[in-house]
Parts: structure tokens; C-alpha cells; sequence
């Protein structure tokens, strides 16, 4: 697959010299990243009420207190290395963002502050003993933890995604992507049997589920890198919306997987073996991506990096013709002449707009939807059944508006669709808040949450990803995996927050779970307000006007 960055207007391909049909098969493979991204994520959906009841309630029990002990302490522990693992990752970026070529000391320093304060606080919130007051309430944190393990490796393997896509190339980075799926379905399926780790079995659970989320964050940038790479300017938006698309699709899958293996038996086979078979599902999309993956070549623009012109020309005359790969080739030779410059080569208000449209992207609360919709049904008084069924409905809503902003997002911008999408989800918020705590779950809290979910299917969900492969300038394109770090950061906190909100039992009396979705309608408000303020429109733009446009 080859970059091709140029306008709409000049561009070779746009002219209709290209082979759309084979671009549209390469952007199909990589778009098989963007659905185990869905796939994978969305899976805890059908398993979360399994996996508390076979690895947390038990803790509440009096004749578990050895295993309560053990919960408590290894948490405490597993807790201050992911944390310090996340945080050597993002100071790394730090050094990266920085230009520092030296960046040891400082980000030395960065890690033990964080260590000191992170043990401080874990020392004053977590018991050292579990027949101390508030496991109550520590069960709910670990709960979150486990259900949004996954999002700790996204973190990760997003901020890694630069430096990967750099360093050994956009396909085989997805090929460790999809390697690291394959990993973690077979051990999250039975995480006893390989635990390697000296851990409870739950916590070998969590070391999977984050090797599978390193998949995800690999993908979460390499995919629509991969397809942005090789559409023309004019329909750019729409085959990078395809990810996003694919994202949606491999949701509702698994929505449909998890119903159906859960009518595969009764509740007490859900708990104790209904829920492997959940996360050992994502198998077979795993291995059809990896399969694929050997048959796609590497990236022109990847190639001329590493001085293989050649080569990048044999893909080029597959993806565009004999007639057009030569010029096509100076064209990406000649927006390669800064390779390693740093990312703030162009200001910090590109680096500042990427990451604040990631972290409004999650902080508007779409994965509390996705991830806890289960919960959140069974709280309007929904069966097991009846609340994953609901979530088919929710996933069929999500893929539907998905496609409406496929087919309009080169058509009215990316703008209007971010500012409206925004503040129909913050009414949708404000609703669903208001039907909670007045107690009028049912057919109307369901009818916001289906309206907040296609205003975000028709905006925040594909068109975030849009403007972030557009709005980095070439020269700094591994900027965009600080990014996606900061969304798979932003990500977890909302969905480790979650739990400890919606189950708070003050909360809970005052609010009746209705408390979480007002803080996520108000960052629905300050959403739309960013992007009228701050986001340049990049409809119909090359990749090299935006350049123009930062460098003024």
C-alpha cells in the first residue's frame, strides 16, 4: 500500500489511473484490525456479570478470607506495575514529543515520583487485610480493573504504535497485532491452565486480556495509518470511516456471540464456563486476519523510509498502473525530506488538538454504553437474556449511524458532524441521568441511550479517527500514537470510574445510577464547544496542505 498525499484536485489516483479495486481489498484486510479492535474490546459486555460472580463475589464471603487476602494484596501490587509500566511508556513519548535525544534521566525521575505517589495512595485506600472496613468498595475498584484490563495493554500498544510503525512497518506491526489477539483469547479462555505468572487465576486473566489490548492499540493507529496511506484525498474520509465501521461491526458480532453462548446453557454454567468461550470466540477472527496479513505488501511510503525504492515502486504499479507509479513515487519521496525531525517541529497545538479530540472521544462516556450496557440494562430491571438482546440493539443502532457518517463525512466536513453529534449526546446524557434517578427506567431511558448512541455512530466514533490520520503533518505522523495513548488513557479511567460511581452505594441512594451520565452530558457540552473553537475542517484537504496549514 502506498501514501499518497496529495490533493484532490492534482493527485494521480484521483484522476483514475488507480486500481480502486485492489485498494479497496487492501483497505478491507486492514480494516479486519479495526473489527477485532470492536471484537475484542467490546467481549467483556456478555462476560462482566460471569466474571464478577467467579472471581469477585466470592471475596465478599466471610470463608474466602485467604482469598480476599490474596485479591487485595496482589491488586495492590499488580496495580503499581501497570501504572509504572503505562507510565515509562508515556514518558518515552514525553521524550519523543520533546526532541531530547537523552531522555533517560528525566523520565527516571517521572517514574519515581509517580511510584512513590501511586504506593501512597494505594497504601491509604486499599486494606491490607480483608477484614478491614470498605471491601465493599475496593471489590467494586478491582472489578473495574478486571473489566478494563484490556484498555491498560491499548494504552501501551498504542504509544508503541509509532515507534513500531516506524521502526519495522505498518504490516508488520499489524502482524503483531493480531498475533497478540490470538494470545490472549486462547489464554483468557483458560487463564488457570496458563498461568504462568504466580498470580491468582484472576490476575492471569488480567495479563491476557492486556496482551490483547496491546493488539488493540497497535491496531487502533496501524489500521487507519495503513488505509489513509492509500486513499485519495477526496475519498480519504470515507475508507479510513470504514475502520471505524469494522470497529462497530466486530461490536455487534460479539453481541450476538455472547447472547447466543449464553442461551447455550443456565446462569451457573455462564459463570463457571459460558464466559471462556466468550473470549476464546475472537480466535477465529484473529487467525483469518494474521492468514491475510502475509498476502498484503508493506507500505510504498515505509518502504522509501528504508531506501527501498524498488519495492515501493513494484507495489506502486499494482496500486496505481505503470503509467502513474514513477510520478507518484517523486511524489512521496519529495514529502519525506524531514524524517526524523521533532513532533513539536510544528507547534504544540497539533500535538494538543490530537490528543484532546481523543480524550473527549472516551470522556463523553460512549465504553460505559459499550462495555457496561449489560449492567446498565440489568439495572432497568432486564433478565440476563433480555439485557444482552438489548445490547444487540444498541450495537444494530451503532452500526447503522456508523455507516450514515461514512457516506456524509466528505460530504457536509468533519465539523458539523463532531459540534451536532456532540450535543445530541449530551441531551441523550442528560436525559438518561434524569430517567435514572426519577426512576422511570424502561422503554424511555432505553429510546436516550439508542439516541446517544447514533449521535456518537454518526460522529465521535469514525470522524475522530478521520481527522487524526489527516491533521498530522508527514514528518511527524508517529505523533499520533501520544494520540491514541491518551484515548486508551482517557478510555480506562471512564471505564474504571464507572463501577466505582454507578455501585457507590451513597451515590446510589441519592442519584439511583443516574449520577455518571450528567458528568458525561457535561463533557458532551465542552466536546462541541472545542471543535467550533479549535479543530480545523480538513474535508478535501491533501495531507500536504495540512502541513501548510500547521507550519503557518
Amino acid at each position: 500500500m502506498s501514501f499518497i498525499d496529495t490533493s484532490s484536485k492534482s493527485s494521480l489516483l484521483d484522476s483514475g489511473k488507480g486500481n480502486p479495486t485492489y485498494i479497496m481489498m487492501l483497505t478491507l484486510v486492514a480494516t479486519l484490525g479495526g473489527l477485532l479492535f470492536g471484537y475484542d474490546t467490546a467481549v467483556v459486555n456478555g462476560a462482566e456479570k460471569s466474571l464478577v460472580e467467579f472471581y469477585i463475589s466470592k471475596a465478599l464471603n466471610p470463608d474466602y478470607y485467604n482469598y480476599a487476602f490474596l485479591l487485595i494484596s496482589q491488586y495492590k501490587i499488580l496495580v503499581v506495575v501497570v501504572l509504572y509500566i503505562v507510565a515509562l511508556v508515556i514518558s518515552a513519548q514525553m521524550v519523543r514529543l520533546l526532541g531530547m535525544k537523552k531522555g533517560g534521566v528525566s523520565s527516571g525521575i517521572i517514574l519515581a515520583i509517580l511510584t512513590v505517589y501511586v504506593i501512597q495512595y494505594l497504601g491509604q485506600v486499599i486494606p491490607e487485610s480483608a477484614d478491614t472496613v470498605g471491601l465493599k468498595s475496593i471489590a467494586d475498584s478491582a472489578k473495574g480493573f478486571i473489566i478494563s484490563s484490556a484498555l491498560i495493554g491499548c494504552i501501551i500498544g498504542g504509544a508503541s504504535a509509532g515507534f513500531v510503525s516506524k521502526s519495522i512497518g505498518r504490516k508488520k506491526g499489524l502482524i503483531i497485532s493480531a498475533s497478540a489477539f490470538t494470545v490472549s483469547a486462547i489464554g483468557a479462555w483458560k487463564p488457570e491452565a496458563f498461568n504462568f505468572f504466580g498470580t491468582l487465576d484472576v490476575y492471569s486473566f488480567v495479563v491476557y486480556r492486556i496482551i490483547g489490548g496491546i493488539g488493540v492499540g497497535l491496531a487502533s493507529m496501524l489500521s487507519p495509518m495503513y488505509i489513509a496511506e492509500i486513499a485519495p484525498a477526496n475519498v480519504r474520509g470515507k475508507l479510513v470511516s470504514w475502520n471505524q465501521f469494522a470497529i462497530i461491526f466486530g461490536m455487534l458480532v460479539i453481541y450476538f456471540v455472547n447472547y447466543f453462548i449464553a442461551k447455550s446453557g443456565n446462569e451457573e454454567w455462564l459463570v463457571t464456563e459460558g464466559w471462556r468461550w466468550m473470549f476464546f470466540s475472537g480466535v477465529i477472527p484473529a487467525g483469518i486476519f494474521l492468514v491475510l496479513l502475509i498476502f498484503v505488501p508493506e507500505t510504498p511510503r515505509f518502504l522509501v523510509m528504508k531506501g527501498k525504492d524498488s519495492k515501493a515502486l513494484e507495489v506502486l504499479k499494482r496500486i496505481s498502473g505503470t503509467d502513474s507509479a514513477d510520478a507518484i513515487l517523486k511524489e512521496i519521496k519529495d514529502t519525506l525530506h524531514d524524517k526524523s525531525v521533532p513532533w513539536l517541529s510544528y507547534g504544540f497545538f497539533v500535538i494538543f488538538i490530537g490528543i484532546t479530540l481523543s480524550v473527549f472521544q472516551q470522556f463523553v462516556g460512549i465504553n460505559v454504553v459499550l462495555y457496561y450496557a449489560g449492567n446498565i440494562f440489568r439495572n432497568m430491571g432486564a433478565s440476563t437474556d433480555t439485557s444482552l438482546l438489548q445490547t444487540i440493539i444498541v450495537g444494530a443502532i451503532n452500526l447503522l449511524f456508523t455507516v450514515l457518517a461514512i457516506f456524509t463525512v466528505d460530504r457536509f466536513g468533519r465539523k458539523p458532524l463532531m459540534v451536532i453529534g456532540a450535543l445530541i449526546m449530551a441531551v441523550s446524557m442528560f436525559c438518561l441521568g434524569l430517567t435514572f434517578s426519577m426512576h422511570y427506567e424502561g422503554m424511555l431511558a432505553l429510546v436516550f441511550m439508542l439516541l446517544y448512541t447514533a449521535g456518537f455512530a454518526m460522529s465521535w466514533g469514525p470522524v475522530t479517527w478521520v481527522l487524526l490520520s489527516e491533521i498530522f503533518p508527514n514528518s511527524v505522523r508517529g505523533a499520533m500514537s501520544i494520540a491514541v495513548a491518551a484515548q486508551w488513557i482517557a478510555n480506562l479511567i471512564i471505564s474504571w470510574t464507572f463501577p466505582m460511581m454507578n455501585d457507590n452505594t451513597w451515590l446510589t441512594e441519592k442519584f439511583n445510577h443516574g449520577f455518571s451520565y450528567w458528568i458525561y452530558g457535561v463533557m458532551g457540552i465542552l466536546a462541541a464547544w472545542f471543535v467550533w473553537k479549535l479543530v480545523p475542517e480538513t474535508k478535501g484537504k491533501s495531507l500536504e496542505e495540512m502541513e501548510k496549514l500547521w507550519k503557518k
